[in-house]
């Protein structure tokens, strides 16, 4: 019975994973006031937050771009779902492939909570994009935190901030997922450091 029931509870993650999760998003961490962190992550803030010191891209001049297309998810569980009073959390491997504006593959770890309430949930999700964006190579990161409250999702994803490598150094932004009719595809409001 045990076993059925960690089974239901798998599966109700992996179709939130798939259906209203991979609507990957992210926020950052340390997002609040100044250098002070969340109450209750464990991290010291500073008495006298200093002003952060820009980085070389942030002094360049930014250009915005908006990117769409469509891509493939696969979400593999890792290990047995960890089953406990009134929830249940579970770790899952991310392979991405995007298309359109956004050409490549991403590689990724989600930790998901579900719970005993019918369509409440939760999730965070980290992920390396690696391709073509509008014809500028490179990586980044993406950062996601998904809540789902009685069915109701909030989905940010988030640019993990200085993660850009080759071509993509400098980027920041926001990516929005869609998923109609079962099938997943992308908005992604961008900046990038002009072009040379």
């Amino acid at each position: 019975m045990k076993n059925q029931s960690g089974a239901r509870v798998g599966a109700s993650l992996a179709r939130f994973a798939l259906v209203e999760v991979l609507a990957l998003a992210a926020i950052c961490i340390f997002s609040g006031v100044g250098n002070a962190a969340p109450a209750g992550l464990g991290l010291v803030a500073h008495a006298q937050a200093q002003p952060p010191v820009p980085s070389a891209a942030q002094k360049e001049k930014t250009v915005s771009e908006h990117a769409t297309g469509t891509f493939d998810v696969k979400a593999e569980a890792q290990g047995e779902p960890d089953k406990g009073d009134g929830s249940t959390l579970a770790r899952y491997s991310l392979d991405k492939q995007y298309h359109g504006d956004l050409d490549g593959t991403a590689k990724g770890t989600m930790l998901a909570a579900g719970t005993d309430v019918k369509g409440s949930a939760g999730y965070v999700a980290m992920e390396r994009v690696t391709g073509t964006l509008k014809g500028r190579s490179g990586s980044f990161v993406l950062q996601h935190t998904g809540t789902m409250a009685h069915g109701d999702a909030q989905l940010p994803v988030t640019v993990v901030p200085d993660s850009g490598s080759g071509q993509l150094v400098g980027i920041a932004g926001k990516m929005t997922i869609i998923v109609a009719a079962g099938k997943h595809s992308y908005e992604f409001e961008y900046t990038l450091p002009a072009a040379q």
